[in-house]
């Protein structure tokens, strides 16, 4: 392979400004992730009350100990439950990653039950939702710690109820793909909540704190007449010893996280799991990571050659390039992250048709030496013009499309910079599927730019008045591309996109590769895994 060498001086100005926007953005991103913490935190007394741990507290102590957690979609929700950025919190009150847990690498969810006693929010149900697809495609075992208040009645929405049964369908079809779910309930699991226990294919209750009935108290009452305590409808005493519901009745949160990784501990899962070795011997880059900061702009419109960032990330800073004198723009070529061989596709400016057609053709090579594809997004999109058109931009354009479609490898994306039009398509855009898709802080995603959607639009305005006889108003053309550009601006930012769960999480550009390394781990360990014959049910006795 070919060494690419460093164009980039860490002492222009340039550089550093670049620096300081990006860590800008970083810091933006930890103070909103450690807002979530906090307001969690702050339920601490009242948990202690009760005897209880705090959400991540339970999660820390499910985790194997110094093994990586690779958090998803910190930021949902965003600005979705409070309009007042100082006010909102986001994470959907759902903890949800993909860690160890007794050596076995899991999906795990928890109700994050210190921020409004764990309520379902929207954003918190496609959370969960994108966590059971996760552990579906990559062939995980589904750990839950439930503790959730239930839908928030004064905020009901018909939508959240009709699609909330698809979190419930997902647990049926874990199980019956051979995915244990293992469920630790500790604290309220009500109404149509009760199922996301009751769909488990192994249950922990606490003693005195697990509530699990299909009407509490309340709307017993009210729909029956009939006088129950919470305990008496639904506490793990009686689940453990009466209904069945429960297999395990464990005394505190300690406790109960004990089991559950005992239970994990006791599936032999990775029996007969042969973990593919590296070809070559993991090396690290030879350019520093860190200069990752300064090399990217928070400017789309300014140039970068994203070679750059391939040297930062890939083992040896080493890349093959693929057709390099051919459709230039696009860069393809191969390349190891931890010793595995990549695929990787990323852009020095729009797409030509010459691009696309390279891209194409990269894509189906990587299909048949089965070697898993890195998109790294920056791109305005597809070449428009008269020319482009003649030379088929369509054409290949969709070539290139139905080719990011029908990819028989693993497919990862990471938006580090513009990802608009249809070249978010073609760079295999989350709404294509990737295995996983990851945002840097500055990216940016949108049909097109702001600038160019608002001059369209004042273009097809005026020419609709001049057809009409009326010459166009400029001061309503200028009022009306400031609030196309306003929209525009407001709904690209990884805080708009990744909030609305379009991507699996925000990233610091210096943990590309370790997540990287991370999710090409998960996804060879996918395809290693023989389909399981179905040994557990969800029919309780």
């Amino acid at each position: 392979m070919t060494q690419i060498t460093s164009s980039i001086s860490t002492g222009a100005e340039s550089f550093q400004a670049n620096r300081r926007d990006m860590t800008a953005l970083i810091d933006r991103v930890r103070a909103l992730e450690a807002r979530t913490r906090a307001a969690s935190a702050r339920s601490k007394p009242r948990f202690e009350k009760r005897h209880q741990l705090l959400p991540r507290e339970r999660v820390a102590l499910l985790l194997d100990p110094g093994t990586p957690f690779v958090e998803l979609s910190t930021l949902a929700g965003y600005l979705m439950d409070n309009t007042d950025p100082e006010k909102s919190i986001p994470g959907g009150g759902v903890i949800a990653g993909i860690g160890f847990v007794s050596g076995v690498r899991v999906m795990v969810s928890a109700s994050d039950s210190g921020i409004d006693a764990g309520a379902l929010q929207p954003m918190g149900l496609a959370k969960q939702l994108r966590a059971q697809e996760l552990a579906l495609e990559n062939k995980l075992p589904y750990v839950q710690l439930v503790e959730s208040a239930g839908a928030n009645l004064m905020n009901y929405r018909v939508e959240d109820f009709v699609h909330g049964g698809s979190m419930f369908r997902n647990l049926a079809r874990l199980s019956a793909a051979g995915l244990p779910v293992v469920t630790v309930t500790h604290g309220s699991s009500t109404a149509g909540g009760a199922y996301q226990t009751g769909l488990s294919d192994y249950i922990v209750m606490v003693r005195d704190r697990t509530r699990a009935f299909l009407a509490g108290p309340p709307l017993l009452k009210a729909a029956t007449g009939e006088i129950a305590t919470e305990e008496e409808l639904g506490g793990a005493v009686m689940h453990t010893s009466i209904s069945g519901l429960g297999d395990y009745l464990a005394e505190d949160d300690r406790h109960a996280i004990a089991i559950a990784r005992d239970i994990v501990a006791g599936l032999d899962w990775d029996a007969g799991l042969v973990r593919a070795a590296p070809e070559q011997a993991p090396q690290p880059p030879r350019l520093d990571p860190e200069e990752l900061l300064g090399l990217m702009p928070v400017d789309h419109k300014r140039p970068v050659d994203m070679k750059q960032v391939i040297a930062r990330i890939v083992d040896d800073s080493d890349f093959l390039e693929f057709g390099e004198r051919y459709g230039s723009a696009t860069v393809c070529g191969h390349a190891r992250i931890e010793g595995f061989a990549v695929g990787i596709i990323t852009n020095n400016g729009p797409i030509d048709p010459a691009g696309a057609n390279k891209a194409t053709h990269f894509i189906q090579a990587c299909c048949q030496s089965e070697t898993p594809i890195i998109y790294l997004n920056n791109t305005t999109g597809y070449m428009v013009g008269r020319a482009y058109e003649e030379a088929g931009m369509i054409k290949h354009g969709s070539k290139m499309i139905q080719a990011v479609t029908s990819a028989t490898v693993p497919q990862i994306t990471i938006y580090c910079g513009a990802s608009f039009g249809a070249g978010n398509y073609g760079m295999c855009g989350r709404g294509f599927h990737p295995r996983f898709c990851f945002s840097w802080p500055n990216a940016r995603t949108a049909v097109m730019g702001g600038e160019q959607a608002a001059q369209t639009m004042a273009i097809v305005t005026a020419a609709a008045a001049k057809r009409k006889g009326v010459e166009p108003d400029q001061a309503q053309l200028d009022a009306l591309q400031k609030r196309i550009i306003d929209i525009f601006d407001g709904q690209m930012s990884v805080f708009a996109t990744s909030s609305r769960l379009l991507d699996d999480g925000v990233i610091d550009p210096r943990d590309t590769r370790a997540v990287l390394a991370d999710v090409l781990a998960i996804c060879r360990e996918a395809e290693a895994r023989q389909p399981r014959r179905m040994q557990f049910s969800v029919a309780r006795p």
